[in-house]
């Protein structure tokens, strides 16, 4: 049985939980690896959890049960990104009441995609589930960012990624792993994919325009022609 999570225990009260690679590798459907196993284990011990995440993301809806099951814990869930938290993986970020990030992390949020065949009518049904996907999802970095709901949609529309330093700075994270006192954010970083390509285009060499068509001067001697 392959399982994108391992547990740890440290001692009776504490246990570790690492969360590497795609989430929901396979399926949750018609496989053992279900979100009722993950409960079980989570279930199995008590006390408070670390949980370390390296992840690209993957299956939303298996983030989204993770995620439920962590913030509904009843022991204290810390949060330390040593890698990579990206797409549905910063889902399940945010249930940590301390999220730490190490120096050299990423935090990466973007708008859910799915795959979807048919005609238009399932064309749109796909695009309202997504609507509703995304709405959901903010939910979540509302609740832990304090950050509006259109500055979520706009930041998530331009797939976005923050270093540690930017995604404390924005509220996705509280502490930077490693650091001593309090850490300046002069150096902090943003990347936007959609900000990025604008950049590149605006930058791009302004073709002089095609002439099309015959100019009204050259018309105009013709017609001088003619009439003479």
């Amino acid at each position: 049985m392959k399982k994108f999570w391992n547990w740890v225990r440290d001692s009776d009260e504490e246990r570790t939980l690492y969360l590497n690679g795609v989430i929901s590798e396979e399926t949750w459907w018609g496989d053992e690896v279900t979100p009722k196993l993950f409960k079980d284990e989570l279930s199995a011990g008590s006390g408070n959890i670390t949980v370390w995440i390296n992840s690209p993301g993957g299956d939303v809806f298996a983030a989204a049960q993770i995620y439920n099951m962590l913030m509904d814990y009843t022991g204290n869930v810390t949060v330390k990104i040593d890698g990579l938290a990206a797409s549905a993986a910063s889902v399940i970020a945010m249930a940590g009441g301390d999220v730490y990030m190490s120096p050299v992390s990423m935090l990466m949020i973007h708008n859910p995609s799915t795959i979807a065949i048919g005609d238009s009518e399932e064309m749109l049904r796909a695009k309202a589930l997504l609507d509703e996907v995304k709405e959901s999802i903010i939910n979540a970095y509302e609740l832990k960012s304090g950050m509006s709901r259109a500055k979520l949609s706009h930041l998530m529309d331009a797939e976005t990624w923050m270093n540690a330093n930017k995604a404390i700075e924005m509220g996705f994270a509280d502490k930077i792993m490693f650091a001593d006192g309090e850490k300046t954010t002069s150096d902090s970083l943003i990347f936007s994919r959609m900000a990025v390509t604008n950049s590149l285009i605006s930058k791009l060499p302004k073709q002089p325009k095609l002439k099309t068509g015959t100019p009204i001067e050259s018309l105009d001697k013709r017609l001088s022609l003619i009439t003479h």
